[in-house]
């Protein structure tokens, strides 16, 4: 990281400004020592600082396998940031299941008191039985044997014991939450006084704006709890079953990261933790709205992209790659759903499915372009993009 921001800062020195296809305001032709500019590396910096705090710190991992090293800690996290990176709508989506799927246990637990906090760490993987098998399925539950015994383990689980395993409190995921609404509103200023957004910035405001769902949908979700909470008896599984890691296949845990794991496809008591992605089964409504929510913020997160359409590029061609990128990422989602939705008969189930399996690469390098874009882009920027905002015109004596 260190190296990276010299590189900036050296690539700072050396920037120079494209002209304007218009006319810049007065502000814009300013000198670029006085007081209210801004250099490239504050530029990036500021980027850098809100996408780090709205992946890092809004990314609220499953519980690990037990005996994990530090590394494979840090390497678990680190994939699921790439992943809010690249794709933040699937983070979503997976946020919003947990989310429907707390709020149904403590339906289901409201005689035992069960709490949005509680159910958030069932889903999670928190609660294991003496053997160190995760209790993470309604069927475990509902149980003739043990979910009696399951659901008052559980009762006696404090909300507080399970708040106190998070390594994060309110006041953290606030001035997470704050850092983002912050960059929200420094590009809605420049917007209003028409100075020139880099790229870079509506990028990251897109990022700002999809973890905002991510960190309301995960608020009671406990952050980087390492170690499970023992509660249950001891379960008996079959001889012939073999407890380790989850290792299911790929196909199911993409599937399980977009549309959650399906009925059967994970076994706890043949496990020592939960899948990355894991979320409870949900029923048809609340499936139905997490698919929505999802769809939802892929479109909004394509079309904050286009809000660029007509901004300043280097090039003719690098504006019709951005222009094109957004609206792939913007229309595919609800494309798919569409497909998916309108498709009746099984040849045409057949059909719908094959596009959207074709599509997904072009998906992929659509999101790899729209972050690969802004950073090229650096390399030519409007005057004005070096111009910050008059706090003064909005807040007098600033």
């Amino acid at each position: 990281m260190l190296l990276i921001l010299i590189a900036v800062h050296l690539l700072s020195r050396d920037s120079i400004a494209a002209p304007l296809s218009h006319p810049p305001d007065a502000r814009a032709t300013t000198d670029s020592c006085n007081d209210n500019s801004r250099t490239l590396f504050s530029i990036v910096w500021g980027c850098l600082a809100t996408i780090f705090a709205c992946t890092w710190v809004s990314v609220h991992p499953n519980v690990p396998p037990p005996n994990q090293s530090p590394f494979q800690l840090f390497w678990r996290r680190l994939k699921m940031m790439l992943i809010a990176t690249i794709a933040p709508e699937v983070m979503v989506g997976f946020a919003a299941r947990q989310r429907l799927g707390a709020h149904i246990l403590s339906k289901i637990g409201v005689e035992l008191g069960f709490s949005t906090t509680h159910g958030m760490f069932f889903s999670m993987g928190g609660f294991v039985t003496s053997d160190e098998h995760p209790i993470a399925t309604v069927e475990q539950l509902e149980d003739s044997t043990f979910g009696p015994e399951f659901q008052v383990a559980i009762q006696k689980i404090s909300e507080k014991d399970i708040t106190d395993k998070s390594k994060g409190d309110t006041l953290s995921k606030g001035v997470a939450l704050l850092q983002g609404l912050w960059f929200i509103l420094q590009t809605l200023a420049r917007a209003h006084q028409h100075l020139a957004i880099t790229q870079l910035e509506v990028a990251t405001l897109a990022f700002a704006v999809v973890n905002i769902f991510i960190w309301l949908l995960w608020w009671n979700k406990p952050l980087d709890v390492q170690r499970p909470i023992v509660v249950g008896p001891p379960t008996q599984p079959d001889a012939e079953t073999i407890t380790l890691h989850v290792q299911l296949p790929r196909s199911t845990r993409f599937l399980g990261a977009i549309l959650g794991y399906f009925h059967g496809k994970y076994k706890p008591l043949s496990s020592v933790s939960v899948p990355s992605f894991w979320s409870i089964e949900l029923d048809g409504s609340n499936d139905y709205g997490a698919v929505i929510l999802l769809l939802l913020v892929g479109t909004l997160f394509g079309a904050i992209h286009c809000a660029a359409w007509n901004a300043v590029f280097p090039t003719r061609r690098e504006r019709w790659i951005w222009r094109t990128s957004s609206l792939v990422i913007a229309v595919f989602p609800s494309l798919a759903f569409l497909l998916d939705l309108i498709a009746k008969g099984d040849r045409l189930q057949s059909t719908g499915r094959s596009i959207v399996i074709l599509g997904i690469p072009i998906y992929i390098a659509a999101r790899i372009i729209l972050i690969v874009l802004p950073l090229v882009e650096l390399r030519l920027l409007p005057a004005s993009a070096f111009v910050d905002v008059n706090w003064s015109s909005y807040i007098p004596h600033l």
